[in-house]
């Protein structure tokens, strides 16, 4: 046990003045304000299988002496729970952290994340060289550190550890970019989250250049400063693996003479609040998932094959796309938008169909339509209250639900007419 805290120590994690509380039904250690030693209350984190360290300097631990553990050292490392580590609102001198991170090759520690961390000065990292460690997932959000570029004999000492992340996020920290012999390490990359940045359009081909990240399934580049959808196509084209691509929240404007092709394996396409007016082209032709919502959109004439999932909500819509564009289509989302009539027929089959929130032309046929639609339990959580009339006058204002919609109320002809035929015979026969 005192071993343990002596390797917390190492790490530069205690403080008198330290305090750890343990969640124990969520197996989670939290301690505040970090930097010298408390054993009695760093004691309670080590059944805790995430443990969370907040506040603190660890500048003053630069010079501590930090040698390779003994095998008694070995074992207990090897007997900690701990799964994930948080480091945030922390002070990181990065020769620090080079001397420690070796250390997480005798743990089972899988994620490691950053938050809101300043990592000061530059580290030491010839002894990574050849280290393997058992982290998967590594995440930096809100951090700032020294730029990346010329920083690749760096990065190449760790390429062991690099090669083996499977996810990787760096996410509002003023990233402007990624030096292409950076991303080549990252040979066993799934997941690459890279949101709220300042990457622009002339940044993304370096960082997805031939040969980096060649594994990656799922990029986020959400609310960046991109803007041509033309370069944007240009710089990932060459991700082959790549299923999953988040352009949200850019403001992004077609190229007319762009012939750009996306890779063959993208299936999924986020371009919801992009500042879109029309639907850009080309787009992905094997898609299975479009997410456009939150746009400027008053149409969209595609055509997907493939598509199965395709979300439109918060747009200025007037009519529903037709379902017969998109064979496999089972879910479709349409809230918020001026549709006042669907073509409920050819929903009918949808597994999951919401279109709360439109100014709906309350008609027999179409109300008739969308109280079906309800029955069969399609439109979701908005029904019955965000589905409101905004016309004929006299429904104005009034749910759906509620219009009237039977026979005798909607077509009086229907039941006028045999009324009438029927009594012209019994007249005729008395005759």
């Amino acid at each position: 046990m005192n071993r343990a805290v002596l390797f917390l120590l190492g790490l530069g994690l205690l403080e008198a003045e330290c305090r750890c509380f343990f969640n124990r039904t969520q197996e989670h250690c939290v301690c505040y304000s970090l930097s010298q030693e408390s054993v009695n209350s760093i004691i309670q984190c080590l059944p805790a299988s995430i443990v969370e360290f907040r506040g603190g300097d660890l500048e003053r631990y630069v010079a501590f002496p930090i040698s390779d553990p003994d095998a008694a050292a070995i074992e207990m490392l090897d007997s900690l729970v701990f799964r994930k580590i948080i480091f945030g609102d922390l002070l990181v001198p990065e020769i620090l952290l080079a001397q420690v991170l070796r250390f997480f090759s005798y743990t089972h520690v899988q994620e490691l994340v950053f938050d809101s961390c300043v990592f000061e000065g530059r580290g030491n990292w010839d002894r990574m060289a050849g280290q393997d460690l058992p982290i998967l997932s590594l995440r930096f959000h809100s951090v700032s550190s020294a730029a990346l570029t010329g920083r690749e004999q760096d990065f190449s000492s760790l390429s062991s550890f690099l090669g083996a992340l499977q996810e990787l996020s760096v996410t509002a920290s003023r990233l402007t970019s990624l030096p292409c012999a950076i991303g080549r390490l990252f040979t066993a990359l799934r997941s690459l989250d890279v949101a709220q940045n300042s990457l622009g359009d002339e940044s993304l081909m370096p960082a997805f250049c031939s040969g980096a990240f060649p594994q990656l399934r799922a990029l986020s580049l959400q609310r960046n400063n991109l803007t041509s959808y033309h370069s944007v196509c240009e710089g990932v084209q060459l991700l082959r693996e790549l299923q999953q691509l988040d352009l949200s929240q850019n403001k992004l404007t077609a190229d007319p003479s762009s012939s750009c092709q996306w890779p063959l394996s993208l299936r999924s396409f986020n371009l919801s609040g992009a500042g879109l007016d029309e639907v850009l082209t080309p787009l992905p032709p094997s898609l299975e998932v479009l997410d456009m919502s939150c746009n400027h959109l008053h149409t969209i004439d595609i055509s997907l094959c493939c598509l199965k999932k395709l979300f439109l909500s918060q747009n200025m819509l007037e009519a529903a796309p037709s379902i017969r564009n998109y064979p496999l289509l089972d879910t479709l989302h349409l809230d918020n938008n001026s549709i006042m009539e669907l073509p409920w027929d050819e929903m009918k089959n949808l597994r999951d169909m919401a279109a709360a929130d439109n100014p709906y032309m309350c008609s027999c046929s179409e109300a008739g339509g969308l109280q079906a639609l309800a029955a069969m339990g399609q439109l979701g959580q908005g029904w019955p209250q965000h589905y409101m009339c905004h016309a004929p006058p006299h429904y104005r204002g009034r749910l759906v639900q509620d219009v009237p919609v039977s026979v005798l109320q909607c077509n009086s002809a229907a039941v006028v007419v045999p009324i009438c035929i029927v009594l012209v015979l019994i007249a005729v026969a008395g005759a």
